[in-house]
Order: structure tokens, then sequence, then C-alpha cells
């Protein structure tokens, strides 16, 4: 199983005079990294670099750097601490000094690689996204039980009859937490799996 950060985090190192920082941050989709690199990128810096792993999409730029020494390096940051659903963007301000191939390579994987390390984790949990009703007197004792079991009310929707949750359910739980809203409900939840 897969780690993801759970709060974004910044590392700064110099390396023969360039200056490079690291910005990291848990991403859910593709529009969220790019929008993450977007504002934390420099303008004024020399290279805005950077990879992004969301399940089995990725994707990484050198911005300029010699192809293969700067967004690759950062994806392989991130594959070598197993992680997923996360962005990763180093910043380069030239200090005069070049670092070669090689050296580009180490310096943008070793410092995502440190900013990664210095991150909050999280273990990423696969869920189900389920929707069932129950009648308003069931409301309170259902909401305490699925909060119990670790759900997350995803929307509340209310008619004369009483209410439809959708509801963000860990896997781990979810046959459990069908039986339990079953006898809740004495039957009528109408549990379904979207």
């Amino acid at each position: 199983m897969s780690d993801t950060l759970s709060a974004p985090c910044t590392y700064e190192e110099d390396i023969k005079k360039s200056r490079f920082a690291a910005y990291a941050a848990p991403v859910a989709s593709v529009g969220e990294a790019m929008d993450f690199f977007a504002q934390h990128s420099d303008p004024a810096a020399t290279h805005n670099c950077w990879a992004y792993r969301i399940g089995q999409a990725y994707r990484f730029n050198d911005d300029g750097e010699p192809g293969g020494t700067a967004g690759r390096p950062i994806l392989q940051a991130i594959e070598g601490q197993d992680l997923d659903r996360v962005a990763v963007l180093v910043v380069r301000w030239f200090g005069g000094i070049k670092l070669g191939a090689g050296g580009l390579a180490r310096a943008y994987s070793g410092c995502a690689a440190q900013c990664l390390r210095l991150g909050p984790r999280t273990p990423i949990i696969a869920t189900e996204t389920v929707t069932c009703r129950c009648n308003y007197a069931e409301l309170p004792l259902m909401k305490a039980r699925i909060s119990q079991a670790g759900v997350v009310i995803d929307a509340e929707h209310f008619d004369g009859d009483g209410a439809m949750l959708t509801l963000i359910v860990p896997c781990a739980v979810l046959d459990e937490l069908e039986r339990t809203v079953a006898d809740i409900t004495r039957g009528r939840s109408e549990w379904q799996v979207v």
C-alpha cells in the first residue's frame, strides 16, 4: 500500500552556488498538480522542474535542463519513497557553476527526496462511494455508527421520507457497514455502491 503526503512541505539547499528549492504536496488530479506547479513556480528562477504521480498517471518536465537530468530524477524520488498522489516542483536559481548531467540529476533527485522525507505522510486507504437511505428517526444512530467506522459523509439530501446519504467508505469496512446500516434501517437502506 502506498502513502501520500498529508500536507505540503518544502526544502531548500545550496549546491555549488546554485540554489534549489523543492515544494511537494498531495494532489488528487492532474489539474491539481498543474495548479500547484503554477502557484509555486518562480518566473525569475533559471528552471522550474517538476514531476507528479497519481495512480498510473505520471508526468515530468525538465524545463530547459538537459533531457533526463531533472524531471525524471524527481519522479524517481517520488517512486523511490513509494508515494502516490504527489506533485513535486524543484526550482533552481543558477549560481554560475555547471554541475554536469550527473550532478544535475543528483541535485534534483536529492532535493526532491529530502523534501519528501521531511513531509508528513498518511496511508492511502482504498474507498468506495455508497448511497443509502434512512428515515429521520434513524439518522442520529446512522451518523454515529458510520462515524465510528471511519466513513466520511460526502453529501446529504433530505426529502419527506428521510435522508439520502452519499458516503465515502473504506473498502475494509464496506461489508460490515452494509450489515450495520441494514440492521438500523430494518432493510430499507437502499444501499448502493456507486
